[in-house]
């Protein structure tokens, strides 16, 4: 199919959304990017940075990534990957020893580097859990509360819980992410946060992405969406935790938004960075485009195929999973105009992004209301303002 990708025909289709959501209070502010064979098609900052200041949306805002951190963690462990200073089929126990969760059968997991990266680790996330589930009874943080335990004791804690699965056996959305940095800090001999800037950001010139904000006046400030009885989204917390629910029966998100100025806080490598829009439309640019300078084409195209065959993804039908997000397989069963073969994912802060290598397209949608920036309509409203397949309400 033919799509028009045009600056005036993206602006025609995209703009009244943004206008729309924010008028009808769904989001706060959002800054969208759009690259079509490596030139911009469309810019734009929204809404307000922090609505009780009044401070606009600028377009290099600095925003909480929450899991919009594990494609710059999967790369990162990617580019040791190709330096020959770790092996995918490397088994976890090499680097993190003390890690040695048990599978259900009660002998001690075979995890390897390729687990982690693809979720068949046989990990969970706690917000997944019910209330009081199996990790909060062991103290584990998710990433995003003001946990300062440090990345080995939560680890510890996490080894304590046995494995929903053995490795291997299925996939589940987790805490993979968190332990692939522990292992990135062993094999590239440096804490995560310099890892990272040594193997991504910094020869990306990614200079508004890290683990804490760098600029607390572009940092943007977090939102709640609206709920009933409510005139707008609520602004979350400043300090301490706040607590957003996810789906029924589950225990739901606990975020401390003061984490991004905690240079105490742990390096989640699931959760735990911050960055702007643009910086991470350079890296996922940089991995449409082959991976250069971070990592050979053989393992940017590894990186963007699924991996998990037959495994089914839930809240993500008609998607597979690659080294680090999810690959379109079926976009009938995704219900999407993106082409088979796109990479997606989100962030629980309001965030979404995806690449169609096929159409040479990559998007961010970069906002500051969780969770409709995330997992609410305005996400497939984009996605189809983008490809004009939809029409706005």
């Amino acid at each position: 199919m033919m799509y028009n990708f045009s600056p005036a025909a993206l602006s025609a289709r995209i703009d009244p959304l943004l206008d729309a959501v924010l008028r009808q209070q769904r989001l706060v502010g959002a800054v969208v990017l759009v690259r079509q064979r490596g030139q911009d098609v469309y810019r734009r900052a929204a809404g307000y940075l922090d609505r009780e200041a009044g401070t606009p949306m600028v377009e290099d805002a600095v925003f909480r990534l929450a899991s919009v951190s594990k494609p710059i963690v999967s790369t990162a462990a990617l580019a040791l990957v190709g330096q020959n200073r770790l092996g995918l089929d490397d088994p976890v126990a090499r680097w993190l020893p003390y890690f040695a969760p048990r599978q259900p059968d009660g002998t001690v997991a075979a995890m390897t580097v390729r687990h982690l990266l693809t979720h068949t680790a046989g990990l969970d996330y706690g917000f997944f859990q019910p209330p009081g589930g199996a990790y909060a009874r062991a103290g584990v943080s998710d990433g995003m509360d003001a946990s300062r335990i440090s990345l080995e004791d939560n680890l510890r804690r996490l080894a304590t819980v046995p494995l929903a699965t053995a490795p291997g056996a299925r996939w589940a959305y987790s805490i993979a992410t968190d332990v692939l940095g522990a292992v990135i800090e062993q094999a590239a001999g440096m804490p995560l946060a310099q890892a990272v800037e040594h193997l991504v950001t910094a020869p990306l010139a990614m200079r508004d992405t890290g683990f804490i904000s760098t600029d607390p006046a572009r940092l943007a400030a977090a939102y709640a969406d609206r709920v009933a009885g409510e005139a707008r989204p609520r602004r979350l917390l400043d300090e301490g935790e706040d607590h957003l629910p996810f789906l029924e029966g589950m225990a739901g998100f606990t975020l401390s938004p003061a984490r991004a100025l905690d240079a105490q806080a742990y390096p989640s490598g699931g959760a735990g960075m911050l960055g702007s829009a643009p910086d991470f439309m350079r890296l996922l640019e940089t991995l449409r485009l082959g991976g250069a300078p971070l990592l050979p084409p053989t393992l940017a195209r590894q990186m963007g195929t699924s991996q998990t065959g037959a495994f089914e993804l839930p809240f993500w039908p008609g998607r597979g999973f690659g080294l680090g997000f999810t690959v379109l397989t079926d976009p009938h069963a995704a219900a999407t105009p993106e082409s088979t073969g796109s990479w997606r994912m989100g962030g629980t802060y309001g965030h979404s992004w995806f690449v169609d290598p096929a159409q040479e397209l990559s998007v961010v949608a970069f906002t500051n209301t969780a969770l409709e920036g995330m997992a609410g309509p305005f996400v497939t409203e984009l996605c189809q303002a983008v490809y004009g397949t939809g029409t706005l309400s």
